[in-house]
Parts: C-alpha cells; structure tokens; sequence
C-alpha cells in the first residue's frame, strides 16, 4: 500500500494475552473488526498501548500476523518494531514486512544514552532494511535517547522515511518538526498531544491508545478538523481530552484495557509487573465513558 494513505485515526491497539502467556486471538480479531467498523484509517499493533516492552519475540509476531490477517487489506497495518540493538530491529522490520504488514513505527529502545549519531544509524538501518514506509516514533518520557530535530531533519531525507509519531507534551517541537523538515516529515500526533490543535497547525491525524477505546469519537473529530469546522471539533475535543487525561494518570495499557473490558472486550489484564486498573481508575474510566456524545 502506498505510504500517501497514512493519515487519520490510527489506533495504538492492546495486545491481549492470557495468563498463561498465549494471545488472545479470537478477542484481538474481534477488535480489529470493531475498528474498522468504526471508521478508523488504520491500525497499529505493537506501540505503547500494546505493551511491545513486555511481549516476547513471539507474542509480537504472533499479534502482527494476526492483525495483518484480520485486517485483510481494508486499511493499513502499520506494526511497531522496538529494540535496544541494530540487529534485533532490523530483524524484527523484516519480519512485520514478511507478515504483510504495510509500514513499520519504529521505535529505539535506549539502556544507555547514546549519541546522535548512533540514533540516525538505528532508525536508517530500520528503513534501510525492507521497502515500507517508515513512522519514526519519539517518546521521551521513557527514552533515554530521543530524536532532536537535527536528527530528523537528517533522517527526513530517507526515501522511506515520511512520518514522526512524536509523544513528547510539547506541541511547539511539533510545529519546529514541520518547520525544520519543510514538508519532508508530515506530523502523527500522540495522547500528551490535543489532537484538533494539531491538525490545525498542519498534522495528519493521531496515533494514540485512546482510539482504540473511542474509535467512532476519534474519527468525528478528524473529520470535523478536516472539514475546517474547528468550532465543532473543539466542542467535541473538550469531552474526549477527559480520556487523554485518565490515559496520562494511569498505566497506558491499564487505562485502555480497562475501557475495552468495560465495552465487552475480554482483553485481559497488562502484563505483570504491570498492575491493572484500579477501582477508583475503572470508575474514572467508567464516567469518562459515559459522558461520551452520540456520534
């Protein structure tokens, strides 16, 4: 699929795992159904939401290949690939693309600080590796390396890189990325950012684990900032922010596998030492829920 089709709501899927360790699969297939259903532009299997830092070499290969499957082509498929080594990621980017995946949100696991230099290595070895479009992920809440902007203004010139997911809470970077990359780089936003602000200032949509508890809302509200309707879209973005802020108070995984069990999803708990939603988050979560217009 072409790298042009990458905008709108992607949602930051969870992965479902049982306690023994097994994926969920017919739970995961359920979902990936309801998303789609839901009008979402794609999906993203393996970002923060679905708990990449916690899953084995086979857990992840086993949840792209069945959100490949399941998604059958009818939107793109972007799969995380995350680790602390040039070899591992490489490996894993040629992996998601043998399983069909459409694109790779690669992430850099840092142990150590690195140099800048090191980092441009790792994310052009991703892209170096197989013929996908690439999403560069930037987090700095839990990277101990992050991607500065003269990092990616090097890293814009990629043939194959065309995106940034960037988590930081700063949406002026945002702004400084798309001014610095000249167009090269076009903007993902995350949960720490308010979706309808950037999309005013020129991004292509939000990948974030609240849509995939709000998926049909998160659609509205692109379309509304597509549509330049920014007075609805802020109307509607002032009630969903109360999700993006429970995400922030709780556990990723936590807040948004607690939601899905609240809508009928048997998704299970994060995996240990993880703890899930606690009562007072599952009640937050519950309200927040509710308060929800029809859309």
């Amino acid at each position: 699929m072409n790298d042009a089709g990458f905008h709108g709501v992607f949602p930051y899927l969870v992965s479902p795992i049982s306690p023994a360790g097994e994926v969920l699969e017919a739970e995961l297939r359920r979902l990936v159904d309801h998303l789609i259903a839901s009008g979402v532009h794609g999906l993203t299997p393996l970002g923060s939401t679905g708990e990449f830092a916690y899953l084995d070499a086979a857990q992840r290969r086993r949840i792209v290949e069945v959100v490949v499957d399941q998604a059958r082509g009818r939107v793109p498929v972007v799969a995380g690939v995350a680790a602390t080594t040039t070899a591992e990621a490489v490996r894993q980017a040629r992996e998601v693309a043998a399983i069909g995946a459409d694109g790779v949100l690669a992430i850099l696991e840092a142990y150590f600080p690195l140099p800048e230099a090191g980092v441009v290595s790792y994310f052009t070895a991703v892209a170096d590796a197989t013929d996908l479009p690439v999403v560069l992920y930037t987090n700095p809440q839990f990277q101990r390396s992050d991607l500065s902007l003269g990092a990616l203004d090097t890293l814009s010139r990629h043939p194959r890189i065309g995106y940034v997911k960037d988590a930081s809470t700063n949406t002026g970077r945002l702004l400084s990325i798309l001014n610095r990359t000249e167009g090269r780089l076009r903007v993902f936003a995350a949960s720490a950012h308010i979706p309808a602000a950037v999309m005013l200032i020129g991004g292509v949509g939000w990948m974030a684990g609240p849509a995939c508890a709000i998926p049909r809302e998160s659609v509205r509200l692109y379309e509304l900032c597509r549509a330049g309707r920014w007075e609805d879209a802020l109307a509607l973005q002032r009630v969903l922010w109360r999700l993006n802020e429970l995400f922030a108070q709780y556990s990723l995984a936590a807040c948004i596998k607690g939601a899905l069990q609240q809508q009928g999803f048997a998704v299970g708990d994060p995996l240990p030492p993880q703890a899930p939603l606690s009562d007072e988050g599952r009640r937050a979560v519950a309200a927040a829920l509710a308060a929800l217009p029809a859309v």
